[in-house]
């Protein structure tokens, strides 16, 4: 039996499966692995990287028009491209190690680190929010002038620019946090841009500066409650809360019709990452000659949730610790 280094790691090959060697000596068959991929990521990291040039071209645009203008709407806008700079190349990044293999200490692979960075990026929205806010107030107390031109013409740019961003992402954002976390920054900029244009046409017509600085707020309103809602649901991924769109109950129900089962208990519903959802749970089954019978029609009952991993231990008596 002799060793092959892969990748700079030692394997053995035992028959057909593969093992690896682990921190405390034992090996693991990876053959026995199953695969958990979660859905589109290729896709999402194609839509991504697209997304970062983008974005890192019009923040040049924009905070250049912003010190040229005096604008706070610009200003804050560039601000908030630049984070999303940072927030596109951490989700690209996060998209790309969830594609990696699992590995021996990392059975479920790394596709946790997408949620990681939804919480990180939701995070970064909120403190984004906030120094908006303290700029627009100080803004309205003394008031600057706005060079309505320029901030109309930088600021059209960047909605353009913001706008074929957003439908580049829009396309599967409703299945991936990290996606969805990008999607509302970029979002939140088409909001910025749409704030100056109008503050810009407000200004040009009626000189009321104001305008700059109150349009900004209102946007960052809006944006604060999407990022709310982003911290929320990338903090009950990570404490593993069953999905809402799977009622555990009826999860229970489904389990306990299945012909041959007597009871169901110790039953858990969790998201791995955006579009992998897990389930287990322990099924009383007094006839062993049903175990494969019923192992195969629960699989086909999760599947119909989208459960796609799905554990379940057997007992012909009730054991639960």
């Amino acid at each position: 039996m002799e060793p092959m280094d892969v990748g700079g790691i030692e394997r053995q090959r035992y028959g057909v499966f593969k093992f690896r060697p682990m921190a405390d000596g034992l090996v693991l068959p990876f053959a026995a692995q199953c695969t958990h991929r979660a859905p589109g990521r290729g896709e999402s990291a194609r839509r991504l990287s697209w997304v970062l040039g983008l974005t890192a071209f019009v923040m040049c645009a924009e905070a250049a028009g912003g010190l040229v203008a005096h604008s706070l709407a610009l200003l804050a806008d560039a601000g908030h491209m630049l984070a999303d700079v940072a927030a596109i190349a951490l989700a690209l990044f996060a998209a790309r190690m969830a594609r990696l293999p699992a590995t021996p200490e990392r059975t479920f692979g790394y596709l946790r680190i997408e949620i990681l960075a939804a919480l990180a990026n939701g995070a970064v929205l909120f403190a984004i929010v906030v120094g908006i806010a303290i700029e627009a107030v100080s803004r309205l107390r003394h008031p600057a002038p706005v060079n309505a031109t320029v901030l109309l013409g930088i600021a059209t740019l960047g909605l353009g620019a913001n706008v074929v961003a957003a439908r580049i992402l829009h396309h599967g954002h409703q299945h991936s946090l990290n996606q969805r976390a990008v999607f509302l920054h970029v979002v939140g900029d088409l909001l910025g841009s749409l704030a100056a244009v109008v503050a810009g046409g407000l200004i040009l017509a009626t000189g009321w500066t104001p305008a700059d600085p109150i349009l900004s707020l209102a946007i960052s309103l809006l944006v604060l409650v999407s990022a709310g809602r982003l911290v929320r649901e990338s903090v009950d991924v990570l404490l593993e809360t069953a999905p809402a769109h799977i009622p555990l109950a009826a999860v229970h129900e489904r389990l306990a019709s299945v012909p041959g089962v007597s009871s169901v208990h110790d039953l858990h519903v969790w998201t791995v990452t955006s579009g992998v959802v897990a389930m287990s749970g322990h099924l009383v089954v007094r006839d062993p000659a049903d175990h494969q019978r019923v192992l195969e029609e629960v699989q086909g009952r999760m599947g119909a949730f989208g459960i796609g991993h799905v554990t379940v231990q057997v007992e012909r008596e009730q054991v639960c610790d």
